[in-house]
């Protein structure tokens, strides 16, 4: 490649291309992958933030993800969110069930994890620990990008493009 316009024109289309792949992060413990886990900056004096990601049960058996902690918040509660009418109700929920060889995501607007008493503000990118408690497959510690709802949205073509390199 002795064109150096060339050179750059196809350095710039790998990072391009390359750029979707590097937000993605999957985690496994047992027969689940947890992708992308991700959580939406927040401001200061904020004390709640939202935490994200898909679950996907590779299994032959149901599992369910029972509880969820961090140290970057007091408590960490799994929560649903559902049209009741014209209003949208938000509750906490015991477990979230993951069916046998099925998926479950987490995203704004359903269920999705509460971090409440965050001890700092959720900084863009930057990233907070979780440590996930399923019933079968166990504990598992995950890394929690802080990033704005775009780019979380970007992650999912990226993985499916990835998950078929396996």
């Amino acid at each position: 490649m002795k064109n150096p316009s060339f050179r750059g024109a196809l350095v710039a289309i790998c990072v391009a291309l390359g750029a979707p792949l590097a937000l993605a992060h999957d985690y496994q413990a047992g027969a689940i992958r947890i992708a992308h886990p991700w959580a939406r900056p927040t401001v200061a004096g904020q004390m709640a933030g939202g935490g994200y990601f898909k679950l996907e049960n590779r299994g032959k058996t149901a599992d369910r993800l029972l509880s969820v902690s961090s140290t970057a918040a007091e408590r960490v509660e799994l929560h649903t969110m559902k049209l009741d009418g014209d209003v949208m109700r938000m509750r906490q929920l015991d477990a979230i069930e993951l069916p046998a060889g099925g998926s479950v995501e987490l995203k704004p607007g359903g269920d999705h994890l509460m971090l409440l008493g965050l001890k700092a503000p959720l900084e863009l990118g930057k990233s907070i620990p979780l440590k996930l408690t399923f019933e079968k497959a166990g504990d598992v510690m995950v890394e929690v990008k802080v990033e704005k709802a775009a780019a979380a949205a970007a992650a999912p073509a990226a993985e499916h493009a990835d998950h078929h390199k396996h």
